[in-house]
């Protein structure tokens, strides 16, 4: 969806499209212009995605329901955990998978600000 100059844009959940697909999750894009991408996220109870990363958009999500776990760093390393209520910031370019180690759907609002294409499916983080 490009950019509305001059107009207010209510996007409903039935208005939302597909967005990038990484395997794991569903994402919904409910905005997107040249610098910016929106939408929400759900991966299913015990669900962990596939490794990923963001190119050059910074993310940030916030957590509605469930549980969110992300994997990162160095061989996937690093872990951080999230709860309903709490953001979760993911720099430009940093390799992560997701996962939902709760017993309900976790879902996210996403918004992502950079350039390009917003979502980039890879085999795993660098050893290193």
């Amino acid at each position: 969806m490009g950019s509305q100059h001059g107009r207010i844009l209510v996007v409903a959940p039935g208005d939302r499209r597909a967005g990038p697909q990484t395997p794991g999750m569903e994402r919904q894009e409910a905005v997107a212009t040249d610098e910016t991408w929106s939408g929400f996220v759900r991966t299913e109870p015990g669900m962990v995605s596939g490794w990923h990363h963001h190119g050059a958009y910074e993310t940030i999500a916030y957590v509605l329901t469930g549980s969110l776990k992300m994997e990162f760093g160095p061989g996937g390393s690093d872990t951080v955990e999230a709860s309903p209520g709490d953001f979760v910031y993911v720099p430009k370019g940093v390799v992560h998978r997701e996962s939902n180690p709760s017993a309900e759907p976790a879902d996210l609002v996403v918004v992502r600000t950079g350039r390009g294409e917003p979502t980039f499916n890879v085999d795993g983080p660098s050893q290193t």
